[in-house]
């Protein structure tokens, strides 16, 4: 007699085809090697826990104290947006907005948020959203990527591993993103994914 075993697979976010070809091509535009305006920027991190903001100078010097509240959830579009707003109402004088968002974002648009709820922001335009609210150029991409440009020194292949609620990466080639990759996402050990083995829930 004969058993058969069954081993729960990993929670994945299903992407099309099509959504990986447009966030290659993103990724690997000409315009993906950084901010080069100056000018004042308002930065925002966007994670699964808490949402973060600071007044920074265009070489990355942080001119304000870092706000933070806490991620409201369940988090849905409006919700969000009216959290970030209210979170940087002390912040003013700003001349662009940088949001770091934790899942896959193409031209501003959320395509994954697994610490978020993909279902309820898959297809929202995060970018002109807030860039309709605050009346400044916004540009979104995925938070590893966002920290990523702040650590590399642009030389060779060089990877960006963040630890937060979840597990971040971000790969960079002489200063160019490279299309985003989700390793988070990929089968690890023990049946999980890496988010599942090494993000916030499995390290308390």
């Amino acid at each position: 007699m004969t058993t058969a075993q069954h081993t729960k697979e990993p929670a994945t976010t299903t992407i099309t085809d099509q959504d990986l070809e447009e966030v290659i091509n993103q990724s690997t535009s000409p315009d993906q090697t950084g901010p080069t305006a100056e000018g004042r920027i308002l930065a925002i991190d966007i994670g699964g826990t808490g949402l973060k903001a600071a007044i920074l100078s265009s070489d990355g010097e942080m001119l304000t104290e870092r706000l933070r509240v806490v991620t409201p959830h369940p988090v849905t579009p409006d919700g969000l947006v009216d959290a970030v707003i209210k979170l940087i109402e002390p912040l003013a004088g700003f001349d662009y907005v940088s949001v770091g968002f934790p899942g896959v974002v193409r031209h501003g648009k959320i395509i994954t948020a697994p610490n978020l709820g993909t279902e309820a922001l898959k297809g929202f335009d995060l970018a002109a959203s807030l860039q309709e609210r605050l009346g400044k150029p916004v540009r979104v991409i995925n938070d590893a990527d966002m920290q990523g440009y702040g650590a590399i020194e642009s030389k060779g292949l060089e990877m960006v591993i963040t630890l937060g609620t979840g597990f971040g990466s971000a790969l960079f080639m002489d200063g160019k993103l490279a299309p985003h990759l989700e390793i988070a996402h990929l089968p690890f050990r023990k049946d999980k994914d890496y988010d599942q083995q090494i993000g916030d829930k499995a390290r308390k």
